[in-house]
C-alpha cells in the first residue's frame, strides 16, 4: 500500500506553510524551472532531463543530501503531477515516509486550446511563485 499524499496546490501549501521542515521539490527540468517560474522557496532537483527526458540517475541521492531523514515531509511538484508522482515513487522506494505529490502541478492541466495555467495548479490559484 502506498504511503504517497496526493495534495492540491492550495491544500499542500497550507501543510507546508504549517510544517516547519517540509520541503518543496520541483523536479521539472532546470530550464522549466527557471524560465516558466517554480514556487517560492522550492528546491529543483529534476526527475528527467529535457529534451529527451532521460532520467536523473542521483535523483535519490540528491533528495537525501537534503532531506537525510526518513521523517522530512517531502512536497513534489513538476508541470503537472505525473513527473512528480514518479518521483515520490522512488523516495517511497527509499523509506521516506512523508510524499506528498501536489497534484495540477505548477502549471495544472491544458485547457481546449492545449494552454496551461487557465485551469487549475499553482501558478492559476495564485500561490507564491517566482520566476529567475
Amino acid at each position: 500500500m502506498s504511503i504517497i499524499q496526493r495534495l492540491t496546490p492550495q491544500d499542500a501549501y497550507k501543510a507546508m506553510t504549517a510544517t516547519s521542515d517540509a520541503l518543496l521539490i520541483d523536479v521539472r527540468d532546470p530550464v522549466e524551472y527557471v524560465f516558466v517560474g517554480h514556487p517560492i522557496h522550492s528546491k529543483n532537483i529534476p526527475w528527467a532531463f529535457a529534451p529527451d527526458m532521460r532520467k536523473n540517475s542521483s535523483f535519490v541521492e540528491q533528495v537525501q543530501e537534503i532531506a537525510p531523514s526518513l521523517d522530512t515531509p517531502l512536497f513534489l511538484l513538476c508541470r503537472s503531477g505525473q513527473r512528480s508522482f514518479s518521483a515520490a515513487k522512488a523516495l517511497e522506494d527509499q523509506g521516506y515516509r512523508q510524499i506528498i505529490n501536489v497534484e495540477e502541478g505548477f502549471e495544472g492541466d491544458r485547457n481546449e486550446f492545449k494552454q496551461r495555467s487557465t485551469l487549475n495548479g499553482w501558478r492559476f490559484q495564485g500561490l507564491p511563485w517566482e520566476q529567475g
